[in-house]
């Protein structure tokens, strides 16, 4: 290599490995003083993308967190909102209990119902008045959705009493009962007002549903816990159509008419329909010979089964009527031809020798019987067997054996869709992620008395009250556990947010956090070059020298 002043190139090669490792020192000692493996994008294009949306994500992910705490604080509200209406509405329920209290007076209620409609109006007033940042958690909606007003009055009464009285008055009187197949109660069928109030329509076919037809037009008066107003209170109505319902299921149901229907008649007694058409010009005879000649009246069929249920305890068949229904049921196949002539030992062999014996002395049990006094003519009342008397309206009693929500022991109940509470809720959505989907819906229904179906609490009608009380205990206590899932997703969601922002937390220090270990040593390393550089730098720019040695 030939020596030369105009092109040190060796120096300008020194002098570029040395400027490698001061740029290097620089950068490792950026990196070190900020912990940061990426300080700009030049560091790592695609690693400075992934971290950027790493970071997005962790921002949202800490907001999402004060998002969840916000909402379980909400929710805390809701739920110490909600214990207090429950213990509001379990103090209304020992009211309502009282209310039926047989010593209490129309005064001890009236009291009872003052009390009743303060804590009704603190029902409303807790409901209305629970808020979260200035906005009310339940929905302030007053009224009961879109509910139908006067089907609930139907289906209150149903549930309360109608259906399990009627039904235990066929079980002791007739000795029939249903074989556990479906009632729907059907109100939405009418033949006008004072048609058809009720009826019944299925088939005797094994496992069919039974249908209880009941006509608006004619229920629309609900005034009283009997329904609607005497002598025919609606609670009668029923039972003369459970009647039809259990015999249906319980017997082949090949009966003539006047049977079907005078003792349908017979288990709440008719007596004062009797009156009427005696009062309208009919005569005693007559009614019989309609019966007896194949026409129907409804007093007629009445007046023939009750004469009837009196021949058979006369003949020795136990309980009269009942005893005959108990052969139809244990014998599916028979007609009434047949379960005659069994249970009277053949005194009536046929209904031809029934309907003889009706006509020649109809008309004089009708003169016989009691057609002023209050007993409604039922059986097991005073008129027909000596038993307690039972008016119009006691009658039917207020209420059997089943419950609310399966008010029959042998049928399955299933009720219409009147409307409900489905206009009456406030939504409420909380992001509970980084991600625009990590959504949770909530929902809370109104929770004042107005939507609870408690506006118009009568402390007067015990067993309504306590239907209404219930469904507003039930209907809170579903909301107070929906409130409670919804908290205890809070927790989970946050649980899941604390350990995804954790694992990302780490993801991202793993790309842009700076490996103090390795850049240490690299450091050092480059020192040690960077000092080498410099060293080699100074032999290089002292090549030149060596000319001026040959030039002395």
């Amino acid at each position: 290599m030939s020596l030369s002043i105009n092109n040190q190139s060796l120096s300008l090669h020194a002098q570029r490995k040395l400027a490698e490792h001061t740029n290097e020192a620089t950068r490792l000692v950026a990196r070190l003083g900020s912990s940061a493996r990426i300080e700009n994008a030049a560091d790592d294009p695609a690693g400075q993308a992934v971290v950027g949306r790493m970071r997005s994500q962790l921002t949202g992910m800490r907001q999402a967190m004060r998002s969840i705490n916000d909402a379980t604080s909400m929710l805390q509200v809701a739920d110490s909102a909600l214990s207090n209406i429950t213990d509001n509405l379990q103090r209304l329920r020992e009211l309502a209990v009282a209310s039926g209290n047989g010593s209490y007076t129309d005064s001890d209620r009236d009291t009872l119902q003052a009390e009743a409609n303060q804590i009704l109006a603190q029902i409303t007033q807790t409901g209305n008045g629970a808020t979260f940042n200035g906005q009310a958690i339940f929905s302030p909606d007053a009224t009961n959705g879109n509910e139908d007003k006067r089907k609930r009055a139907v289906l209150d009464s149903l549930k309360a009493g109608w259906l399990s009285a009627a039904e235990d008055m066929v079980q002791q009187y007739y000795g029939l009962q249903g074989d556990g197949v479906t009632l729907k109660i059907n109100l939405d069928t009418t033949d006008g007002a004072s048609g058809v109030l009720a009826s019944v329509t299925g088939s005797t076919a094994p496992g069919s549903d039974v249908t209880l037809n009941v006509d608006m037009a004619d229920f629309s008066d609900m005034s009283t816990p009997d329904g609607g107003t005497g002598p025919v209170y609606d609670d009668r109505v029923i039972a003369h159509e459970m009647v039809h319902a259990i015999m249906l299921r319980s017997t082949s149901f090949n009966f003539p008419q006047w049977f079907t229907e005078g003792t349908a008649e017979l288990i709440h007694g008719a007596d004062e329909r009797l009156a009427g058409a005696l009062a309208g010009g009919q005569t005693a005879q007559g009614i019989v010979d309609t019966i007896t000649g194949g026409g129907f009246s409804y007093e007629g069929g009445y007046v023939a089964s009750r004469y009837l249920h009196d021949q058979l305890k006369s003949m020795g068949v136990d309980g009269g009527m009942k005893g005959l229904m108990t052969y139809l049921s244990q014998h599916r196949s028979a007609d009434l031809d047949t379960a005659l002539n069994a249970v009277t030992g053949g005194q009536y062999q046929d209904i031809g020798d029934f309907m003889t014996d009706f006509a020649a002395h109809g008309a004089s049990f009708i003169a016989g019987m009691d057609l002023t006094n209050a007993d409604t003519g039922a059986i097991g009342g005073l008129d027909a067997d000596g038993g307690p008397s039972r008016d119009a309206r006691g009658v039917v009693p207020e209420a059997g054996f089943g419950t609310a929500a399966q008010p029959l022991r042998n049928f399955k109940v299933e009720y219409p869709n009147i409307g409900g509470q489905g206009e009456a809720i406030r939504r409420v959505q909380i992001q509970v992620g980084a991600s625009a989907g990590d959504l949770v819906n909530m929902e809370f229904s109104a929770v004042n008395a107005g939507a609870l179906g408690l506006a118009d609490l009568d402390m007067h009608n015990t067993a309504v009250a306590l239907l209404h009380i219930d469904d507003a205990l039930a209907s809170v206590t579903g909301q107070r556990v929906q409130v409670g899932a919804y908290s205890n997703r809070m927790d989970l969601a946050a649980s899941n947010t604390q350990t995804a922002s954790m694992n990302l937390e780490a993801a991202r220090s793993r790309i842009e956090d700076v490996d103090y270990a390795g850049a240490t040593v690299r450091l050092t390393r480059v020192q040690i070059l960077q000092q080498a550089a410099s060293a080699m730098l100074t032999q290089a720019n002292g090549e030149p020298r060596a000319v001026l040695a040959l030039l002395r």
